[in-house]
């Protein structure tokens, strides 16, 4: 390559460029020609449309950045409240698994039907089968057999029992029993038992579980066919016993007479595992006071299924029987301390079904005793029983300071 190369190059260069200012000068002199505008504006306004183009290609690479860069930060934030999620939820999970404690012990499921029918007053009940029942014998087998009755107990009703079937965890029964002379509105105190038994023919019969059903939550206008799973016994704890008692009112004298009957399967309160049970009856008025003197029956000695057979008369006007409830107790007789409660029902228009419907029966029904049997509710505190245990607690106390008097006088008289 020469020395005028280089030279060459500019010149051409140059060229180019007086070409390139020639071509605009020429269309920036056309354009004003036509738009009748000077030269100087459409040059302005040219470099105008530059501009803004430029800045128009620089923001639209800007948000394509921008956007890429903020989806990876929102990726990585859900990603990061998806792992807070999920260790919020195992946290959870534990917390309701301690709170759940240990799981009940699976017992087996036993599959029944009930029909009613309402001409003959009959509740047909058939134990059709049972499956996975526990095993209860060496042999990892069972003799299992199901007792249904009604609670509480009806004079002259009948229990059932199915037959013994030997060796087996999945017995098939398919038996059926009738309870007959069972008016529709009685089974509505009513509960209807099936109690699961291993036979031995050694020793006392081993109790396998039971299934508790009230037939106040059973529609009864039509067949029922279900399995329900087999509890353990929960007797000691849950149920304290049932009271049956009648409701009588007369409005033109006012009286309010109830019949206290008798108790069964009461809860047992003393350590010899019986009670000592009587009936305490209070009237209250709508804010919870007492009207007129409370009645109480007589003691029953150790026993859990007592019979009293006992009246007692209040007197209280027609106009307030929807204000008032009757407040019926049944206590564990104690000599030394208070009494304690065992259960409570209490009756009113202002409660809730039996309790109601026994009090609304006696209103529409006067001068005639009304009777229901009803289940006894976990008691509250009585505010009347815990002064009396006060005023006893009290009584003592004084008794032992005047005791404790009469010896140190002696001793004062020894001193002199």
């Amino acid at each position: 390559m020469t020395v005028s190369d280089p030279t060459r190059v500019r010149r051409s260069s140059n060229n180019i460029i007086k070409k390139i200012e020639n071509e605009l000068e020429r269309d920036v002199d056309l354009a004003a020609e036509k738009s009748g505008l000077q030269p100087w504006m459409v040059v302005a306004i040219i470099a105008v449309v530059l501009i803004i183009s430029i800045a128009g290609i620089a923001f639209c690479v800007y948000r394509f950045f921008r956007k890429k860069r903020k989806a990876k930060d929102d990726a990585k934030k859900a990603q990061d409240e998806q792992n807070l999620v999920e260790g919020e939820e195992d946290l959870d999970v534990n917390e309701d698994e301690a709170a759940k404690g240990p799981e009940k012990e699976y017992l087996g499921k036993l599959q029944y039907e009930l029909k009613y029918d309402f001409n003959t007053q009959t509740l047909s009940v058939s134990v059709i089968q049972a499956m996975e029942l526990p095993a209860m014998d060496m042999g990892g087998v069972s003799d299992p057999y199901v007792k249904v009755f009604l609670v509480p107990e009806i004079k002259g009703m009948k229990k059932f029992e199915t037959k013994v079937h030997r060796k087996t965890l999945n017995p098939f029964f398919n038996e059926s029993f009738q309870f007959k002379n069972l008016p529709y509105a009685d089974t509505f105190d009513k509960t209807l038992m099936f109690t699961i038994f291993d036979f031995d023919r050694f020793s006392k019969h081993d109790k396998i579980g039971e299934i508790k059903l009230p037939l106040c939550q059973v529609d009864l206008a039509q067949p029922v066919n279900e399995w329900k799973d087999v509890e353990a016994d929960k007797e000691d704890d849950q149920y304290l016993g049932d009271i049956c008692f009648s409701l009588r009112y007369v409005p033109s004298s006012g009286k309010l007479t109830i019949g206290i009957l008798e108790c069964k399967r009461l809860k047992k309160m003393d350590i010899t595992g019986a009670s000592d049970p009587y009936v305490k009856i209070k009237l209250l008025d709508s804010k919870g006071k007492r009207i007129g003197k409370k009645k109480k029956t007589t003691v029953k000695t150790a026993n859990l299924n007592p019979y009293y057979n006992e009246s007692f008369v209040f007197v209280v006007e027609e106009n307030t029987l929807r204000k008032v409830n009757l407040d019926i107790t049944v206590l564990d007789y104690d000599r030394i301390g208070g009494s304690d409660p065992i259960g409570k029902v209490t009756l009113g228009h202002n409660r809730k079904k039996l309790e109601k419907k026994h009090w609304i029966e006696m209103i529409e029904n006067p001068r005639r005793p009304i009777i229901h049997w009803h289940v006894l509710k976990d008691p509250e505190p009585d505010e009347e029983e815990e002064d009396e245990k006060k005023k006893k607690d009290g009584k003592k106390d004084a008794k032992k300071d005047a005791k404790k008097d009469d010896k140190d006088k002696p001793k004062e008289k020894d001193a002199k």
